[in-house]
């Protein structure tokens, strides 16, 4: 009975994730439209900064109240503070362990603990700089998504600019130095939110 009743929520579970797959996707579900982008920018400082930034995004992830919460997208420059805004989203989760880039992993899964409720968390830390190919950067991240969804796990992908689409939904954080030729100058943060799907043009990040 336990097995049966395990393997019920795990149909159901993959169901709805289905369903969220094809609205992302644009597969003819129709029922969710674009509530129109909204954006703005933060100065950085340095790496502490970008951490709590990175804590502020997961907490505004957790109060989400969609069953499907948004993807977060990562784009920036090789240096430009990617890792170290996953690491503060990672602590804004409540996720203990040390958090890197998983640029030769490709991917990396976390579990925590909410801190305002104790609730279950998780992270899925997606990195597709080594994908030049937009199909296998496809195959990957929808591989990666599902899983997330799943899990209801946060997914934040770095060079997103590989895939051919943009998730429609998702948020931007386009992160860049405040002065190019001063790298201890800071950061700029220009912070997207409600992303159309659209085809991904930008090879950065």
């Amino acid at each position: 009975m336990k097995s049966s009743s395990n393997r019920a929520r795990t149909d159901r579970l993959e169901g709805e994730a289905g369903e969220v797959l094809q609205r992302r996707r644009g597969f003819g579900l129709a029922s969710r439209q674009s509530t129109g982008m909204d954006s703005h920018s933060v100065f950085l400082a340095d790496a502490g900064a970008t951490a709590a930034l990175g804590q502020e995004l997961a907490r505004s992830w957790l109060a989400q109240q969609e069953a499907a919460k948004p993807i977060l997208l990562l784009e920036g420059n090789l240096g430009a503070g990617k890792t170290s805004l996953v690491q503060g989203i990672a602590a804004g989760l409540g996720i203990g362990e040390p958090v890197t880039s998983p640029s030769f992993a490709l991917a990396q899964h976390y579990q925590g603990a909410s801190p305002a409720d104790a609730a279950a968390t998780a992270l899925v830390h997606l990195d597709l700089y080594r994908l030049e190919q937009p199909a296998a950067a496809d195959e990957l991240f929808a591989q990666e998504e599902e899983e997330a969804l799943l899990l209801g796990a946060l997914l934040a992908v770095e060079w997103p600019g590989r895939l051919s689409c943009r998730p429609e939904g998702a948020w931007l954080v386009t992160l860049q130095l405040a002065d190019p030729s001063d790298p201890d100058a800071g950061r700029l943060a220009l912070i997207s939110t409600g992303l159309e799907a659209t085809p991904s043009g930008a090879s950065q990040g």
